[in-house]
C-alpha cells in the first residue's frame, strides 16, 4: 500500500489552490485510517501529516463533524495516538509525539494525565530524550504536572550538560508560574544557577528571575548583590537589558539601589551603541526614580540629551520611544526638556499620527507662562484648512513645459476628526490648567476660543461656551473685550445659518448671548444689537440657546432705555416706541415654539412689553408753561411744584432694567454651599407646613380598636349634638358583617359649625397664598362689572431711582483712544463665599478687584459699532442714593370697597 508522506501533502496542497478543501478532506480521511495502524512509523507519519494540517489556516470546513477553530483543524480526537508515539523507544518518533503535544494539548486534554509517569521516565533517559522531554513539557505542563514533576525539574538543574540546565531553568518558569508552592526552592535553586559557568545558563536564569520578578519584587531583593555583579562585568547587551529592567523593578523597594545604579548606568548610557539597551537604561532611570535630587541631575541631561538625538532621527521607532520616555521627565525636569522645545515641536508635523499624538503629549506638558502664545499659536496652524489657489497662466505653462514634483499635501491626520477633537481639546486645556495660571493675556485668549469657534470643524462647541463664562465672569477687565468679540459672533450669519451642521460650534451663540446680555453696560449702541438677538433663524437653534437669546434681548433693551431715560428728551419718544414694537413683532414666533422653557420665557417677556408699550402711548410730553404775550418763562419764580414733581421720561423705562441688575452676578466658591451658616431658630427636621389633621381612634363597644382615621377638629357644641342625636360624623364608616362601609349622611352642620369651617378656610387659603410652594388663583369667582377698585394699581412712584455710577465704567467701547497703561487681568480664583459663612479652614481670598480700564482694540475688529449720542449722567440727590442691595419694586392691590380682611400687602422683589 502507497501512503502520502507530509511532503506529498505539501505538493499536493500547492497543486490543488482551487480545490483546496477538497483535498484537505482526502488527505483526513487517509490521517484517520494511518493513525491506527499498529506501526509506529506510519503512525508517527500519520501524526504528524495531521499537525501540520493542523497548523493551517484555511477558510474549508473538515468533514465528519470535524471543525476549523483559530488555528487550523482539531485534533483532539487523535490525543491518545499522540501519547502512543510520545512514548516509542525512537528518539525521532519521540520528537514527533512531543511536537504534536505542543500543538494540540491544553489544560482541558483528559488524556493528560496519562503522560506523568512517561514524562518521569523520559527525564532519567539520555540527554537528547531529556531536552526533548523538557522542551514538551514547558508548553503541555498543568498544575498537576508541575506540582508531580517539580523534584525532577530541580534535579535537571545540575545536570552535566549545560543545554540541559538552560532548558531545566526555562522549564523552572512554567511551573512556578503553573505552582506557585515550588517558588520558594525555586528561587534558591535560580540563585545558584547565576554562578554557573556556563554563560547561556547564566542568561537563562536573569530571563527568568526578571519575569518572575514583575509580580512580587522585594522577594528578589536577596539576589541583588550577584545580579550587580554580572551587571558591572558581563558584556551579553541582551543579558544587560534584562538586569536593567530588573532593576528597575528592585529599585523602588531599596531606595539605597538608587545610588549604586547611578554610576553603572550612567557609564552605559554613554557609551553603548546599542539603541534597546540605551532606552532600557532611560526608562529604568525614570521608574527607579535615579533621575531625583542632586545627583539624579546630572543623569537627567544624560538621558534627555540621547532622547532629543533620537527625536532627530529617521527611525520613527526611535521618534517614538523617546517621546515617551520624555513625557516621564517632564514632572521632573521640565527644564531639560524644554530646552529641545523646536524639535518637539517639529515631531508635532510628523506625517505618523502615533508620533503626532505623543509630540501633542509632550508640548502640553511643556507648557508655562513664557511659550503658551506661541506654542498655541502653533497649534492652530495645524487646524487651518489649506487655501486651495488656482494657478496663473505661466505656472501652468511650465508645469507642462518642465515637469514637476508635484507639492506634498497635507498630511492625513489634519483631515481626521479624531484627531483635530485632541487637539482643540489640548489647546483648551494648556490655557485652562490651574485656573489659568499660564495665560498672561486673557483678550489674547478669548481671541483663541473664537478662533477654535471658526477653524475647529468639530465638536467642541460645549468646551468653549464654558470656557467664555467662566474667563468673563472671573476676570473683570476682559468684559469689556468680551463683549465686543461676541457682537461680532452674534452678528455672523454665518454661525447662525450653519448651526445644525456637525462641527459648527453653535454652542458659542449661548455663551455670546449671554455675555452680551448680562455685561450690557459695555455696548456702545445696545438697540443696534435686539435685530440680531431676535433674528428669525434663532428659532433653528438649540432651545435652551434661544431662551438665552430671549433673556439676553430684554436685557439689553432694559438696559438701552434706562440710558435714554437718564437723557430723555422727547425726540426719542419715536425711537423707543419703534422698537418696542419691533421687540413685539418678533416675539410673537417664539411665543408659539414647542419648547416649554422659549415659550415661557416670550410670553413673559411679551407681557413685560405690552405694559411698557401701553405706557409709552399714554405718555404726553411735557409743555412748559408760556404767557399771554407769547413768550416762555423756562425759569420763573411763579413756577408751581406741579412741573417737577414727576418725571420727564415715561416710568416704563425702568421697569425692566432693575429686574437684572439687582445683583452682581460672581464667580461661586466650590464650598460656598456648604458654608452657609444656618440661621438661629431654623430647624431643618421640621415641615415646612404644618400638618393640621390629627389622628384620633375609634372603638367598638368591646374596646377593640376598629380604626384609626385623622378627622378636623369639631367644635365642642358640634360633638354634642353628634352624641345625643346618635349620628355619625360627615366621613366615617360604619361595620356591616366584618366590613367596613362609606355610608352617605346628611348635612347636619351648625350655623356656628360653618362658620368654623369659612374661617379655617380663609386661614388656610391664606397660608396657602404666602406659600411658594402653593399655586393658587386669587382671581375672584364673581367680580362685578363696575368694580373698578378690585383692579390691581401698580405703584410706579415707588419705582427707584436708577444706579448711580459709583465706578467709572470702561470706556474700551465708548471710545478709541489709547490707553497710557496695560491692562492688568486679576483671576477670582477662589469665589465668591456667602456672608457670614463658616470656614473650617483659613482660606485666602483675592482682594476685591475694581475694573481695570483695557486699551483701546478697535483695530483688531475691522467694523466698530455705530457710536450712540451720549446722554447726560442722569442726577440723583444723595439721600436717594442706592445701597449695593436695591429696594424691590413693589406692587401693591388696593382694597377692595367695603371689604376689610385684615390680609397683608404682598411685596414682590425685582430681583
Amino acid at each position: 500500500m502507497w501512503e502520502r508522506t507530509l511532503q506529498d501533502i505539501i505538493r499536493g496542497l500547492r497543486a490543488h489552490k482551487n480545490d483546496e478543501a477538497k483535498f484537505i478532506a482526502q488527505a483526513m480521511d487517509e490521517i484517520r485510517k494511518e493513525v491506527k495502524s499498529k506501526d509506529m512509523d506510519l503512525k508517527a507519519g500519520a501524526v504528524m501529516k495531521l499537525t501540520y494540517v493542523r497548523t493551517i489556516i484555511a477558510p474549508v470546513a473538515c468533514p465528519e463533524g470535524d471543525h476549523l477553530n483559530m488555528l487550523g483543524y482539531d485534533m483532539n480526537w487523535a490525543s491518545f495516538h499522540i501519547i502512543e508515539v510520545m512514548s516509542s523507544s525512537k528518539i525521532h518518533l519521540k520528537a514527533v509525539g512531543y511536537l504534536a503535544a505542543t500543538q494540540s494539548f491544553d489544560e482541558d486534554t483528559d488524556v493528560l494525565m496519562l503522560t506523568t509517569n512517561l514524562i518521569k521516565k523520559d527525564l532519567s533517559s539520555s540527554p537528547a530524550e531529556v531536552a526533548i522531554t523538557l522542551n514538551g513539557l514547558s508548553s503541555v505542563v498543568t498544575p498537576d504536572l508541575a506540582r508531580d514533576l517539580g523534584p525532577e525539574v530541580f534535579i535537571m538543574l545540575n545536570h552535566s550538560r549545560p543545554h540541559i540546565r538552560k532548558r531545566a531553568v526555562l522549564t523552572l518558569y512554567r511551573v512556578c508560574e503553573k505552582y506557585p508552592e515550588a517558588l520558594p526552592q525555586g528561587i534558591i535553586r535560580l540563585q545558584e544557577r547565576l554562578d554557573d559557568s556556563d554563560p547561556g545558563v547564566v542568561s537563562a536564569t536573569v530571563n527568568v528571575i526578571c519575569e518572575l520578578a514583575r509580580r512580587n519584587p522585594q522577594d528578589y531583593l536577596p539576589l541583588a548583590p550577584r545580579l550587580f555583579h554580572l551587571l558591572t562585568t558581563s558584556s551579553n547587551n541582551w543579558m544587560l537589558i534584562k538586569l536593567i529592567k530588573l532593576f528597575g523593578s528592585l529599585s523602588p523597594h531599596e531606595p539605597r539601589l538608587v545610588k549604586k545604579l547611578q554610576p553603572p548606568i550612567t557609564d552605559l548610557i554613554s557609551t553603548t551603541t546599542a539603541i534597546s539597551l540605551l532606552y532600557e537604561c532611560v526608562h529604568t532611570c525614570i521608574i527607579g526614580n535615579m533621575l531625583q535630587g542632586p545627583s539624579g541631575l546630572s543623569l537627567a541631561q544624560t538621558c534627555v540629551s540621547k532622547l532629543a538625538a533620537f527625536l532627530q532621527d529617521a527611525d520613527q521607532n526611535l521618534k517614538y520611544i523617546a517621546l515617551l520616555a520624555l513625557v516621564k521627565i517632564v514632572p521632573t525636569h521640565v527644564d531639560l526638556v524644554a530646552e529641545h522645545q523646536d524639535v518637539i515641536l517639529a515631531s508635532v508635523d510628523d506625517d505618523d499620527i502615533s508620533i503626532r499624538m505623543r509630540a501633542l503629549e509632550l508640548v502640553t506638558a511643556l507648557v508655562n507662562r513664557h511659550n503658551l502664545q506661541s506654542i498655541v499659536q502653533q497649534l492652530l496652524s495645524h487646524l487651518v484648512q489649506p487655501q486651495t489657489s488656482i494657478p496663473s497662466a505661466v505656472q501652468s505653462l511650465s508645469q507642462h513645459v518642465v515637469p514637476s514634483i508635484p507639492p506634498k499635501a497635507l498630511s492625513a491626520p489634519s483631515h481626521s476628526p479624531a484627531y483635530r477633537l485632541v487637539l482643540s481639546q489640548r489647546i483648551i486645556s494648556m490655557c485652562s490648567d490651574s485656573m489659568y495660571d499660564n495665560v498672561t493675556d486673557f483678550e489674547w485668549y478669548l481671541s483663541v476660543l473664537v478662533d477654535l469657534t471658526y477653524v475647529s470643524n468639530v465638536d467642541i462647541g460645549a468646551q468653549i461656551r464654558d470656557q467664555l463664562v467662566d474667563v468673563v465672569g472671573r476676570v473683570r477687565a476682559v468684559r469689556a473685550y468680551a463683549v465686543k468679540l461676541m457682537v461680532k459672533l452674534l452678528s455672523d450669519e454665518t454661525l447662525l445659518v450653519h448651526a445644525g451642521e456637525p462641527g459648527s460650534c453653535s454652542e458659542v451663540l449661548w455663551a455670546a448671548a449671554w455675555i452680551c446680555g448680562e455685561y450690557c453696560s459695555e455696548l456702545l449702541a445696545p438697540e443696534e444689537l435686539l435685530p440680531y438677538l431676535l433674528h428669525s433663524e434663532v428659532a433653528n437653534l438649540d432651545p435652551d440657546t434661544v431662551a438665552v437669546y430671549l433673556q439676553a434681548a430684554t436685557k439689553v433693551f432694559g438696559y438701552w432705555c434706562t440710558e435714554a431715560a437718564q437723557q430723555w428728551t422727547d425726540d426719542l419718544l419715536d425711537k423707543v416706541k419703534g422698537a418696542v414694537d419691533s421687540v413685539m413683532e418678533r416675539l410673537e414666533d417664539f411665543v408659539s415654539s414647542p419648547h416649554i422653557e422659549v415659550q415661557e420665557r416670550a410670553a413673559n417677556i411679551l407681557q413685560l412689553f405690552a405694559f411698557v408699550k401701553h405706557d409709552l402711548t399714554t405718555y404726553r410730553p411735557k409743555l412748559e408753561p408760556t404767557f399771554s404775550d407769547g413768550y416762555s418763562a423756562s425759569v420763573s419764580v411763579f413756577d408751581t411744584p406741579e412741573f417737577d414733581s414727576a418725571p420727564a421720561f415715561p416710568k416704563s423705562l425702568y421697569l425692566i432694567h432693575p429686574l437684572f441688575s439687582a445683583y452682581e452676578l460672581n464667580p461661586v466658591a466650590s464650598a460656598a454651599q456648604a458654608s452657609v451658616p444656618v440661621p438661629e431658630g431654623l430647624d431643618l427636621d421640621t415641615w415646612i407646613v404644618p400638618s393640621m389633621q390629627v389622628s384620633v381612634r375609634d372603638e367598638n363597644e368591646g374596646g377593640e380598636v376598629v380604626a384609626e382615621k385623622k378627622v378636623k377638629k369639631k367644635s365642642k357644641k358640634g360633638k354634642e349634638k353628634e352624641s345625643s342625636n346618635g349620628t355619625r360624623p360627615k366621613g366615617t364608616k360604619k361595620k356591616k358583617d366584618d366590613e367596613e362601609v362609606l355610608v352617605p349622611l346628611e348635612d347636619t352642620e351648625t350655623p356656628e359649625e360653618i362658620a368654623e369651617r369659612e374661617r379655617q378656610k380663609a386661614e388656610r387659603l391664606e397660608r396657602m397664598r404666602e406659600d411658594p410652594y402653593y399655586i393658587t388663583d386669587d382671581r375672584p369667582s364673581r367680580l362685578p362689572v363696575d368694580d373698578v377698585d378690585s383692579i390691581p394699581i401698580v405703584q410706579l412712584d415707588e419705582l427707584p431711582p436708577p444706579t448711580p455710577k459709583v465706578e467709572p465704567r470702561l470706556f474700551a467701547l465708548k471710545s478709541s483712544s489709547a490707553r497710557s497703561s496695560s491692562p492688568r487681568f486679576v483671576v477670582e480664583k477662589e469665589g465668591e463665599m456667602p456672608e457670614g459663612a463658616m470656614l473650617t479652614s483659613p482660606q485666602s481670598y483675592s482682594a476685591p478687584i475694581t475694573r481695570q480700564q483695557t486699551p483701546s482694540l478697535f483695530e483688531r475688529i475691522s467694523t466698530p459699532p455705530p457710536i450712540l449720542p451720549s446722554f447726560q449722567q442722569y442726577d440723583v440727590p444723595e439721600s436717594d442714593v442706592r445701597a449695593s442691595t436695591p429696594e424691590p419694586i413693589k406692587v401693591t392691590k388696593a382694597k377692595r370697597k367695603g371689604a376689610s380682611t385684615g390680609k397683608k400687602k404682598r411685596t414682590t422683589g425685582a430681583g
